[in-house]
């Protein structure tokens, strides 16, 4: 069987698989579930591959869920990549009442057409030169800090991203190549933005500690934490100006905790920011700007700052003969005029960490109203979000793997990774 025939064949399997792809990313998105606690998702994702008639690895990384469909050949391995976890948005319709956790970033739309691929692949396997491994990832929204922490200090996991994580124990040791799609903001219409890169980014987690007092009576005994903070907001804006403009650099601050009650001076004021940059120079330097400014604005009040820095995610290095791979697929579905390259995302995600290790894509797709992470985030079109990802992805693999997996071991031994693992886990 040839490839054009054997994609066809995909694609009607898909179709046929639509309303049950669709619902389960429906049933996602009504049930959203935070970093690291995406149990009922997880157990969706397992349902839905043994279902398949695969053998499934779960509790990866707390929550990740991987499978491999077993081609002709297992000389080198693709994985299909979706994204288990949520982000808090509270204003979002969709959101939890209890958590505040919702679907906002499209990662529901992920993980369904992850299965959509799965589903469209099963009954061909033997056609293919190689495996395929469908990987549901926790934890890339780098957030809820003082809960990862939490399962630092108990030894359940090192690193705070799920794709660092699953990196660090091995997970990944068996791929050669890696794709998934993301959504895109405000694109209503089918549409793929192909080759973009995105920041990586440092963490920090910041304690003000001043000294208590009662704020009415005696606020001269005191010294303000929270006046520290909002000083070393003012000395942060005051950098602005020495970033580079080809470096990217974003810095967003949050006040986390400004004080226990009002009438007490605040004597222990907490603040999470990102520093975030394009190139690993550029966020070291703005890194150290930003601590010298929180250190010289606490020193000023009278107050101490306790900064513990995250090493966050490397910047997102798009693979350019996977990509050139991705977009001939995706023609068949996406106008050419729709199809967009280059596009940058001041964003930030784990698999830019990947992609320093092997060849690695992202590309973002429409069907979306609204941007990333706001109330206004929603999908447009089921179609658009849900099946015709899941053709492009499952056309993408049969190129790379149909007879011998020619195309995809080219691109593998043409591959120079930036970093070993053994590297990548040192820094």
């Amino acid at each position: 069987m040839n490839k054009e025939e054997l994609k066809k064949l995909v694609f009607l399997e898909i179709e046929k698989n639509a309303d049950a792809i669709i619902g389960i990313g429906e049933k996602i998105k009504n049930n959203p579930e935070m970093g690291y606690k995406e149990h009922k998702t997880a157990a969706l994702v397992k349902e839905e591959l043994s279902r398949l008639g695969m053998s499934v690895k779960d509790t990866l990384a707390e929550t990740g869920v991987k499978a491999k469909l077993c081609g002709g050949s297992s000389d080198i391995t693709v994985a299909v990549m979706g994204e288990l976890d949520a982000i808090l948005c509270v204003t979002n319709p969709d959101a939890d009442p209890i958590t505040g956790a919702a679907h906002a970033c499209g990662h529901n739309a992920q993980i369904a057409a992850m299965l959509g691929v799965a589903m469209g692949l099963a009954p061909f396997a033997e056609h293919l030169g190689g495996d395929v491994c469908f990987f549901a990832t926790p934890a890339e929204e780098y957030v809820e800090m003082a809960y990862r922490e939490s399962l630092s200090e108990k030894g359940r996991i090192k690193f705070f991203g799920g794709k660092q994580e699953l990196i660090r124990i091995g997970e990944f040791d068996d791929i050669d190549l890696a794709m998934m799609v993301h959504a895109n903001g405000d694109t209503p219409e089918p549409a793929a933005f192909i080759g973009g890169g995105s920041l990586g980014f440092v963490a920090k987690t910041v304690r003000f500690i001043g000294k208590a007092a009662h704020a009415g009576s005696a606020p001269f005994e005191g010294i303000n934490a929270l006046n520290a903070a909002m000083a070393a907001l003012m000395c942060m804006h005051a950098q602005r100006e020495t970033f580079r403009d080809e470096d990217k650099i974003r810095v967003h601050p949050i006040i986390t905790g400004g004080g226990e009650i009002v009438n007490v001076v605040p004597a222990n004021v907490t603040m999470e920011t990102y520093v975030r940059g394009a190139n690993v120079s550029g966020i070291e330097d703005a890194s150290a700007k930003v601590d010298r400014a929180i250190e010289g604005a606490s020193y000023a009040i009278g107050a101490k700052a306790e900064i513990r820095n995250y090493k966050g995610y490397l910047p997102l290095i798009q693979n350019e003969a996977l990509s050139a791979v991705f977009e001939e697929c995706a023609k068949e579905f996406i106008p050419e005029d729709k199809i967009y390259h280059g596009y940058e995302t001041a964003g930030s995600s784990d698999v830019g960490d990947l992609s320093h290790l092997i060849p690695t894509i992202q590309p973002t797709m429409g069907g979306y109203f609204g941007s990333l992470h706001s109330k206004e985030f929603k999908i447009s079109d089921v179609n658009t979000a849900y099946i015709i990802p899941a053709k492009i992805m499952a056309a993408t693999v049969i190129e790379l793997l149909v007879g011998d997996a020619e195309c995809a071991k080219r691109i593998k031994a043409e591959f120079k990774p930036i970093l070993t693992k053994e590297k990548y886990i040192k820094i």
